[in-house]
């Protein structure tokens, strides 16, 4: 059972910088699909940033050229590295995967229901 645990939330002041990490227990075999979602308070959940295992990238329009999102196989670990903050990101920020994923990267990231694990999620503020 593949297991997935976030860090590295915070406050920060609009322009600033966070580099969210999730460890992943468990077995990820490919096809597999990780990524980022986002929940502001009153607002649905929704994709960010996400990621395959042959290395296919997609990114939420409003978060296109500022974030940035990665993998360290060795350590099993997907990194989500914010910049330019603005006070629109603060929301709690969850890990997904999926595997296996037969889904392309681009419905994964749109279609939360395709989303098979989650991580219990990390608090991020961004102050104007």
């Amino acid at each position: 059972q593949v297991q997935l645990v976030e860090s590295g939330g915070g406050s920060v002041q609009a322009g600033g910088s966070l580099r969210l990490s999730c460890a992943a227990s468990g077995v990820i075999s490919t096809p597999y699909c990780m990524g980022w979602f986002r929940q502001a308070p009153g607002k649905e959940r929704e994709g960010i940033a996400a990621k395959n295992g042959w290395g296919l990238i997609d990114y939420a329009d409003s978060v296109k050229g500022r974030f940035t999102i990665s993998q360290d196989n060795a350590k099993n670990t997907l990194y989500l590295l914010m910049n330019d903050l603005k006070p629109e990101d603060t929301a709690m920020y969850y890990c997904a995967a999926t595997t296996p994923c037969l889904v392309g990267i681009g419905v994964f990231l749109r279609a939360r229901e395709s989303v098979r694990i989650w991580g219990q999620g990390t608090q991020v503020t961004v102050s104007s």
